[in-house]
């Protein structure tokens, strides 16, 4: 497709085809710093406004030690705090959504927090002394919409605003209408994978593996199937489904049975979008869904994968059908992705891997690394540094203005 509303970033005719050290992918020290410079301070995604329609509706998110909390107040106003009662921490709110009345009371003591996060009373207040209710309201964390979703921050970092970061998505978000679709309740959504979230970035960030290891996949779009890179950290694939009946028995029913979607700009009406963030989320769209899913880390060898899935507001029975069908093709595309990603962590230990050897098709691979590496120059030492020792040095080579080529 020519009519594509992104610049993409061209793969050079040469360029470092290797990836991360393996030592990268096990060491606490790493993780750490992975943590503190990297995933608390890049927005995350929390969920979307839909979520949350009616006043006192909230939901969670809680990441590496911190506990966020995204309500709709009772003047519809959506604010995030810090899911902790500024008396003894406890969680004000406990679960992955749900909703209250007129405040939040906390379970240990009983202090109640206004649904804009102000404290609205103290237990047996007269037991503080003099208590300044107006300074010890919950505290806030960094919160931005775009196109409905919702993005939290819980330290400040190097990413610009939400709306510059994904300016590039803005004209396909459009079309899509996203700030009209419901969510579509999924039990057990979460996953936990035994590996780093590095490795299921890594297989995520490249459609190299598909004709072999995605069947449903090839059948449906594999020949047309496209990685593009952008700037920012961000990433579009596509994938145009309808040139061919399909042979299995999932993919040959929705390409029979997916509705036309003139609404959409021609690069979408037949396609598969797939629209990533740096570090760690990705927007994957159909003319008839929407979902998003992330990896949220939880140790050096142990990750959460998790998301979101959404429909049209007004879905058709057509369009219901083939949500239907996409979600059995994407569930076993997943399943197939998570097994990858097993062998590919294991790896990591193994005294016979020499690294990694990438592919122009996997040039997705090497810039989401390219982004690591440049806010953790450690990363690029081919041997591990003593685990004690890897902030330090990390400290000093950005100190020293070492930098990250990303020919």
């Amino acid at each position: 497709m020519n009519d594509l509303p992104f610049r993409t970033v061209p793969v050079p005719n040469q360029w470092d085809r290797s990836g991360l050290p393996a030592w990268t992918y096990h060491s606490h020290a790493m993780f750490a710093l992975e943590k503190e410079e990297i995933f608390l301070k890049t927005w995350q995604l929390a969920g979307h406004t839909s979520d949350i329609p009616a006043p006192g509706d909230w939901l969670s998110f809680d990441m590496l030690g911190e506990r966020g909390l995204v309500m709709r107040g009772q003047d519809g106003i959506i604010r995030a705090f810090h899911n902790l009662c500024r008396h003894r921490g406890a969680r004000v709110v406990d679960g992955a959504q749900g909703h209250c009345k007129g405040a939040m009371v906390c379970p240990f003591h009983g202090w109640v927090y206004n649904t804009d996060g102000s404290l609205r009373g103290a237990a047996q207040p007269t037991s503080f002394g003099q208590l300044d209710r107006s300074q010890f309201g919950l505290k806030p964390v960094e919160l931005e919409v775009f196109h409905g979703f919702l993005f939290i921050r819980f330290h400040p970092g190097p990413q610009p605003s939400v709306a510059d970061l994904l300016a590039p998505y803005d004209a396909d978000f459009a079309a899509y209408d996203l700030e009209n679709i419901l969510p579509v309740p999924m039990p057990n959504w979460a996953t936990d994978l035994p590996v780093n979230w590095k490795s299921v970035r890594d297989v995520d960030n490249e459609g190299y593996h598909v004709a072999m290891a995605h069947p449903g996949l090839q059948d449906l779009y594999g020949r047309t199937y496209r990685d593009h890179t952008l700037e920012g950290g961000l990433s579009v694939s596509l994938g145009y489904f309808g040139d061919a009946p399909g042979r299995l028995w999932s993919v040959k029913n929705y390409v029979k049975l997916a509705p036309d979607a003139p609404h959409l700009p021609k690069h979408l009406q037949k396609a598969w979008s797939y629209y990533g963030l740096w570090p760690n989320a990705v927007f994957s769209f159909t003319p008839e869904a929407v979902q998003f899913y992330q990896e949220i880390p939880i140790s050096p060898g142990l990750t959460r994968v998790t998301g979101r899935l959404y429909r049209r507001r007004n879905e058709t029975r057509a369009q219901r059908v083939a949500r239907y069908l996409a979600y059995r093709i994407d569930r076993e595309t997943s399943a197939e992705d998570q097994q990858l990603s097993i062998w590919s962590n294991e790896s990591m230990k193994s005294t016979a891997f020499e690294g990694f050897h990438l592919s122009d098709l996997e040039y997705g691979v090497r810039r989401h690394h390219d982004g690591l590496r440049s806010l953790l120059p450690v990363m690029t030492l081919p041997q591990a540094p003593e685990e004690q020792q890897i902030a330090v040095i990390n400290k000093e080579m950005l100190g020293s203005g070492s930098t990250i080529s990303q020919a």
